[in-house]
């Protein structure tokens, strides 16, 4: 039997409650408007600038794990004492620059001269966090070098130290132009196929360096690189 218009209720959709994550900027607002006194305000506010900075890290975390995972082994291009190869500053920059400015990284020098000089690398984050390493060393003055010279030189070398350290950064030993299935590691071609790849079917980066226990996608053996492949296609397949 049908019921008469009248007697039927109309029913109202129920809405879900989303919780939303307090802030201590969200504190703050409710502290001011329920006329909280300024003690408690300032309270707040510090709770606020700490959390800031927590986030700040994290991203700045996040950033650096992302980074390495994509910086591949810089190749030795210059000589230095004894015929010793090893990757100058200019060459570092060219392949670390354009990767750090994608993770929203970047870094300067501080530097200082006592008894020592003094560089200071500062690598930082768009977020705001920052953190620093600093390496000292006498002028170099070997061979014919004046001594303006002899200080440059030395902050050079240690610009390029500091970098180098702060980064983690790993000089490729393939100087003879070895493929990659005679080396131990994936060739700069295959870093970048797997770097597109892992983009395209949106890949985390630092998940996949896990579980295949490298550092970075540079350092993955050669010998993995068809099972590395084989992985990233899988997890398009599973979208």
């Amino acid at each position: 039997m049908t019921l008469p218009a009248e007697n039927l209720r109309q029913i109202e959709p129920v809405g879900i409650a989303v919780m939303t994550p307090v802030t201590p900027m969200a504190l703050i607002e409710r502290a001011m408007s329920s006329g909280a006194d300024m003690a408690v305000i300032e309270k707040f506010v510090e709770l606020h600038e700490r959390w800031e900075k927590n986030q700040a890290r994290k991203s700045f975390d996040e950033a650096i794990s992302g980074a390495k995972a994509e910086i591949p082994p810089i190749q030795r291009n210059a000589k230095g004492h004894n015929d010793k190869r090893y990757a100058d500053f200019a060459a570092i920059a060219k392949v670390v620059d354009p990767i750090l400015s994608k993770h929203g990284l970047s870094y300067r020098f501080r530097t200082s001269q006592g008894e020592r000089i003094s560089v200071t690398c500062v690598l930082s984050h768009k977020s705001g966090h920052s953190e620093e390493t600093t390496l000292s060393g006498p002028a170099d003055a070997s061979g014919s070098k004046n001594a303006i010279q002899a200080i440059g030189s030395t902050l050079t070398y240690l610009q390029r130290y500091s970098l180098v350290q702060m980064l983690g950064l790993a000089a490729s030993n393939d100087d003879d132009g070895k493929s990659a299935a005679d080396g131990e590691m994936i060739s700069q071609d295959q870093v970048e196929q797997l770097i597109a790849l892992a983009d395209e079917v949106g890949a985390d980066k630092r998940a996949f360096c896990q579980y295949f226990k490298v550092d970075g996608i540079a350092q993955l053996p050669a010998m993995e690189f068809n099972r590395a492949v084989a992985a990233l296609n899988k997890k398009r397949g599973a979208k």
